[in-house]
């Protein structure tokens, strides 16, 4: 019985991987982590080479840009940028993970709390602050994840790290909710700032909902859902990618003639007229032909990350 089933079964088909290249903005769901959304996205569009730009915990949802082929050698710009949520407080009450997922440890009544009580609470975390890592976090301690030693109740000493709050905004209020428009820089935690807001109104709080909703220059604007990515037809699935110089959009444009655009790709040093600059983005003389990013010093253009020539090929026939 056992033999006729397992002759019965249909045989496995093989996914064809494909090479592309380009940045899918993707809104990621409640519940996956930001690896198995990469995975499924990766999946479904048959890619043979992707990466994500920042961890969103499966708690999180929103923006999750995910870099494809070439897109991968910038994914560190997004990783490094600005990030802006929609986060929502559960005022009075504290958990043990300091957001939804953990086990209550206190219920206090939030009655008292005003609108200018919660701004004033909201403008003592704008500017550079001291944040501790949560040990419910993905942070690393003898090669594990300090999630995992919280979990067995083990506490780890952490360093705390100096992150900035460019601006908290209240969007909306509710009996015992508040949700709040966040730009910080990378590495901050909403659940600690969340968590210090709860202490600082004498309540309590901990995060309800996260939603990011930017990073770098990039929104939600255009984003796609996996649900919307499956129920296309195959063939019009990397029509969803967007060039790799979307993640240097908020850098300045240079562009060069066939000649030094050639010289360019190869790695060597050109002269320019043109301001000194950290960042800049290159292109070739077709108007579509990203080459790269450099920085201009002393007037002289200095490759930091390059496409190959058969990878600006591939951009410009997509």
């Amino acid at each position: 019985m056992t033999e006729v089933a397992a002759e019965a079964r249909p045989p496995r088909v093989r996914i064809q991987r494909r090479p592309l290249h380009g940045v899918l903005l993707l809104d990621k769901p409640l519940g996956l982590s930001s690896n198995d959304a990469l995975q499924k996205a990766k999946w479904l569009l048959r890619a043979e080479k992707a990466g994500h730009t920042g961890t969103l915990d499966p708690l999180a949802t929103g923006l999750l840009p995910l870099c494809f082929g070439a897109a991968t050698k910038f994914s560190q710009l997004s990783l490094d940028a600005d990030k802006r949520y929609l986060a929502t407080l559960a005022l009075g009450i504290r958990t043990t993970t300091g957001d939804a997922e953990g086990e209550v440890l206190e219920r206090r009544d939030v009655g008292g709390v005003t609108a200018e009580q919660i701004a004033a609470a909201c403008a003592a975390y704008v500017g550079e602050i001291d944040q501790m890592p949560p040990m419910y976090s993905a942070l690393k301690h003898e090669g594990k994840a300090l999630y995992e030693y919280a979990r067995q109740g083990i506490e780890i000493e952490r360093k705390s790290r100096r992150v900035t709050i460019h601006a908290i905004d209240i969007v909306a209020m509710h009996a015992d909710t508040v949700t709040l428009d966040v730009c910080c820089t990378k590495g901050t935690y909403i659940r600690t700032l969340a968590e210090d807001i709860g202490t600082a109104l004498g309540c309590g709080a901990s995060l309800a909902a996260l939603r990011r909703t930017g990073s770098g220059g990039l929104t939600l604007q255009g984003a796609v859902t996996l649900s919307q990515i499956e129920a296309l037809p195959d063939e019009q699935r990397a029509g969803l990618l967007t060039s790799p110089d979307c993640l240097l959009a908020d850098a300045p444009e240079l562009r060069l003639n066939m000649a030094d655009a050639v010289r360019f790709l190869s790695g060597l040093r050109r002269r320019v007229e043109a301001p000194d600059a950290e960042r800049v983005r290159v292109y070739g003389p077709e108007p579509r032909a990203f080459l790269g990013s450099a920085h201009i010093t002393a007037g002289e253009l200095i490759a930091d990350r390059l496409l190959t020539p058969p990878e600006v090929q591939a951009l410009l026939t997509a």
